[in-house]
């Protein structure tokens, strides 16, 4: 009786240092950040859902924008192929991450330009649809930097989890868990779309 007792305590004391050695908080961490980064597919992927609304408006109203509006469609194009599209795995792959930052960059930057232009048309900023258009990209852009903000956050706690001790022991004994990627813009400010004046001032 007494040696079956001694066992279940051994077995509780060398329980709870493992406990602590990441093996429930590294896939935790790692889970969270996953999660944060399917945010940031929805925030962009609405975005892109926009754009055709954008198309059917500038299309409508003139046509002097369209070799601009072209660089948006093409644009949408790559930054939603299947190619360019991360999914949870490729999250420590630098290389990938770098690939799907630059066509969301190169789509921020058409539609900026695309925005930009077509602020030289007064009789297109006074249009129901247009206004609606430019109330919804706004929103879609705060989704964006919120979700992005947050997958930062996620992957910094990840990150620092399997860095740290205890964990480390379980991120690379029991896990073998490799840093997470964070979302950083290839130009500041590229995620998010130019503040354009409403007021035709």
């Amino acid at each position: 009786m007494v040696t079956k007792t001694f066992k279940l305590a051994l077995a509780a004391s060398l329980l709870t240092p493992l406990a602590a050695c990441g093996i429930n908080s590294v896939p935790t961490a790692e889970e969270n950040a996953k999660a944060k980064w399917a945010d940031v597919q929805a925030a962009f992927q609405e975005r892109a859902n926009l754009i055709p609304n954008l198309q059917e408006i500038v299309l409508s109203s003139s046509e002097q924008e369209r070799e601009t509006l072209n660089d948006v469609i093409n644009a949408r194009a790559k930054a939603t192929s299947p190619q360019i599209q991360l999914n949870a795995d490729d999250l420590s792959d630098p290389a990938k991450v770098a690939t799907f930052q630059a066509a969301q960059s190169q789509l921020s930057s058409s539609l900026g330009r695309l925005l930009a232009t077509v602020e030289a048309y007064p009789e297109l900023k006074s249009q129901d649809n247009y206004g609606r258009f430019m109330t919804q990209l706004e929103g879609s852009e705060n989704r964006i930097r919120v979700a992005l903000r947050d997958y930062n956050a996620a992957v910094q706690d990840y990150n620092t989890t399997i860095r740290t001790f205890p964990d480390i022991i379980g991120a690379k004994v029991i896990h073998g868990a490799k840093p997470m990627v964070t979302y950083d813009a290839p130009t500041e400010g590229a995620e998010v779309a130019p503040k354009l004046d409403m007021r035709g001032e």
